[in-house]
């Protein structure tokens, strides 16, 4: 329990996939203006992440992995060469159900969102939370606690952002910081902040 615990909180703010490694970037910059976009989009992450990197590992490890298909008699085969396309694949089709469920339930927020919804397909915050998984040889469990935790790591950023921008708005920044530099200052910031609870172990 307490490993799952220690890959928690390392992949929350240690090793956030955005603020570590800057993955998914484009929509946090683009998404982070208002507090309720952001918070509908990073629990859209977080959902997408959940399903897509267990689901991952079990695409890898029932149909790719070399001799996963021994049992359809095809022992000696090695599809890991498809790895790439069907995580885009699998995390398109996720995206998708995403899509449509915010459609039905939330049209507000599916308006909000606009054209960042369907690029969640594209964020390399997804693609890269799958590769992390297969390279760094996760457990199914691992994988599922990995994923949630990511996807958790990636709306807390998020939602900060969008939190400190609404401050900004009533703050008297110097004219050539203004919009994207001043945000990107913010984002360092905050990477270094979110770094200062490297060697935490439970």
């Amino acid at each position: 329990m307490e490993h799952y615990l220690n890959l928690a909180i390392k992949s929350i703010f240690v090793e956030n996939i955005l603020l570590a490694y800057f993955l998914g970037m484009c929509s946090f910059l683009a998404c982070s203006k208002k507090v309720e976009t952001a918070t509908g989009l990073g629990i859209a992450v977080t959902f997408v992440l959940t399903i897509t990197t267990p689901a991952g590992w079990l695409v890898k490890h029932i149909f790719l992995k070399k001799g996963a298909l021994a049992w359809a008699g095809l022992a000696n085969t090695d599809l890991t060469f498809l790895t790439f396309v069907c995580f885009i694949a699998l995390i398109a089709a996720m995206v998708q159900i995403v899509e449509m469920l915010i459609e039905r339930f939330s049209p507000a927020l599916y308006s909000a969102l606009g054209v960042f919804l369907p690029l969640i397909a594209v964020n390399c915050a997804i693609l890269g939370a799958a590769l992390f998984m297969d390279q760094r040889n996760y457990t199914f469990p691992e994988a599922l606690v990995f994923g949630f935790s990511s996807g958790i790591g990636w709306a807390l950023a998020i939602i900060s952002m969008a939190a400190i921008r609404r401050k900004l708005w009533y703050s008297n920044i110097p004219q050539p910081l203004k919009g994207l530099g001043i945000t990107m200052m913010i984002t360092g910031l905050m990477a270094m902040g979110f770094m200062c609870f490297a060697g935490i172990r439970l």
